[in-house]
């Protein structure tokens, strides 16, 4: 069997945060997730401005937006 995160989303009902670069190769699976969470109110997608799926991970201007957005999701 497999595990198709794709297909499950749509049983999540815990606030959901998802961050993706706005010029990321991989941002179309970001939105498509994003749609697919129909059972949560309490969800929100962050575009990081001028950042690829890659640089999301270890450039400094980018974590440090990442790191802000999930800590002001959760408080």
């Amino acid at each position: 069997t497999t595990f198709l995160s794709s297909v499950l989303v749509a049983l999540l009902k815990q606030p959901l945060l998802m961050i993706t670069g706005d010029i990321s190769d991989t941002r179309y699976m970001t939105d498509d997730f994003f749609k697919k969470a129909t059972r949560t109110d309490d969800k929100k997608v962050v575009y990081i401005e001028a950042a690829n799926h890659i640089e999301t991970y270890w450039k400094p201007e980018f974590v440090w937006q990442e790191v802000s957005r999930v800590i002001n999701f959760f408080k």
